[in-house]
């Protein structure tokens, strides 16, 4: 694996950049793993399928000087700062979820090795103490996958209480009541200095071989930041929708269904949430549902044959369909099979109707 090294900036680049660095990577440097770490000015960063209303305190951003920006990779809401260090791991590995799940181990090595009891925990996390100091996300391109997480080394956590704004539920399932309770900064935890941290991670990680930038490589980063930075990209558009269904599935994460119809019949829906996209939602789901009936029987007749798990990191079919229609319907027992609780009179046992055979 080789270390990245970014020719020197006249100006401080924001997330995008470093983005559109992993992305153009990727695509360009096929032959070895790659990696890099990166630090941004205060900074909150939706995952690809969240939306900004139910994640994020815009009002506070603005006037404390916080950026909002969105990486295409899914998960939850981040904050970063100078002090939250910012790993990124590109990998050719075909499985991506083993590559993620090791990727992580490695990490959390990485901060055993310098005395800190860190261990993973849940979908994407490792911990100290049990509060969160590191985050994670990924998604796939053509025969690549993009790892890439925080490490809160000496981050504002003040600032990051008031800038994300995650679900009361999301909250309860952590067993905490508030974003600050839940996470720590490793910096509590290791007498290195931020910088010293930074040397020994790259030794640790790629030891003396690296791969320097080009200018040429800066030219074609640029053009696909200018479309990372973008309105489009990072607010989208409010979609239409006559049906909202939201939940929150263990090791899935929250998926929210925004679902537009026509006669009860599905015309439009988009998925939103922090959950892991391992596929392509909308050719691989979304898509196949466009024009089929806006029922129970109807949608799981059509993904049937459908492995969702594949798509979206540990997703099946029942819960979809938990999502969009609720519990399945109880089904009544024939009469044969209810239990008669009246006891007989002459021996006190329970007496259940059996069907005649008359």
């Amino acid at each position: 694996m080789k270390y990245l090294i970014i020719p020197e900036q006249k100006e401080n680049k924001q997330l995008p950049f470093y983005f559109a660095v992993e992305e153009y990577v990727a695509r360009t440097y096929t032959d070895d793993d790659y990696f890099f770490a990166w630090q941004v000015e205060p900074t909150v960063m939706l995952g690809r399928n969240q939306l900004i209303d139910n994640e994020v305190d815009i009002d506070y951003c603005h006037k404390n000087g916080v950026h909002i920006f969105r990486r295409k990779s899914g998960g939850g809401c981040v904050y970063a700062d100078a002090g939250c260090i910012q790993f990124s791991y590109i990998s050719f590995a075909d499985n991506v979820n083993l590559a993620f799940g090791e990727y992580m181990n490695k990490v959390a090595q990485l901060l055993q090795s310098i005395g800190i009891d860190a261990r993973l925990s849940g979908r994407n996390d490792i911990l100290v103490e049990e509060r969160k100091v590191s985050g994670s996300a990924f998604y796939r391109l053509q025969g690549r996958s993009v790892l890439h997480n925080t490490v809160l080394f000496n981050t504002q956590l003040e600032h990051l209480s008031r800038a994300l704004t995650p679900s009361h539920d999301k909250l309860q399932s952590k067993g905490v009541a508030s974003v600050i309770q839940r996470v720590n900064n490793i910096g509590n935890y290791t007498e290195l200095s931020l910088d010293a941290f930074l040397a020994y991670v790259q030794d640790y990680m790629c030891g003396s071989e690296q791969l320097v930038l080009t200018d040429k490589d800066m030219e074609k980063i640029s053009e696909i930041e200018k479309e990372l930075a973008s309105d489009a990209f990072v607010y989208g558009k409010n979609p239409k929708f006559t049906e909202v269904r939201k939940k929150r599935f263990a090791n899935v994460g929250t998926l929210e269904a925004h679902v537009e119809l026509k006669n009860n019949v599905i015309n439009s829906i988009n998925l939103a949430g922090d959950y892991f996209l391992i596929g392509d939602l909308d050719r691989e789901l979304l898509d196949l549902l466009r024009g089929v009936d806006f029922t129970r029987e109807a949608v799981a007749e059509r993904l049937n044959d459908v492995d969702l798990s594949a798509v979206i990191r540990g997703l099946e079919l029942k819960h979809f369909l938990r999502l969009l229609f609720g519990r399945p319907p109880h089904v009544r027992k024939p009469d044969w099979l209810k239990i008669n609780l009246k006891s007989t009179a002459q021996t006190s046992e329970t007496a259940i109707s059996l069907p005649s055979t008359t």
